[in-house]
């Protein structure tokens, strides 16, 4: 299972999800209601092959893989605000792996994804 096969041919995020088994879609979904809750007026798209929100640009991206879910916060500056709480994860310098075996922090989610509501709409004023 891996977010680049043919999966980057979904134009849909719904099509996206429904090409994986049916307890990672529910992952999934998870990460989608979590995010349209902390950004409601954030539009779906997909880009890179990828589900992603956006909202005066890119604000987040996620996927998954065989071993884990990703979620991109748009670079690494929300990793770095929260990467006390992100410990637990596999980081990089603007990648969160999410172990599939590990519940998904759904509340962590959503708090990432305000910070980069907060952030974009402040680089918008500029």
């Amino acid at each position: 299972m891996s977010a680049n096969t043919s999966r980057n041919r979904h134009g849909t995020i719904d099509e996206y999800i429904a090409s994986f088994p049916p307890d990672v879609q529910k992952r999934l979904e998870e990460i989608r209601k979590a995010i349209k809750e902390a950004a409601p007026d954030a539009q779906e798209a997909m880009a890179y092959g990828i589900p992603t929100f956006k909202l005066n640009g890119n604000l987040v991206h996620f996927a998954a893989f065989k071993h884990h879910l990703g979620f991109y916060p748009g670079g690494p500056s929300a990793i770095e605000e929260f990467r006390k709480e992100l410990a637990p994860y596999g980081l990089s310098k603007g990648t969160i792996r999410i172990p599939m075996d590990e519940e998904t922090p759904l509340g962590l989610v959503k708090r990432i994804v305000e910070f980069r509501v907060k952030e974009n709409s402040s680089r918008i004023k500029k």
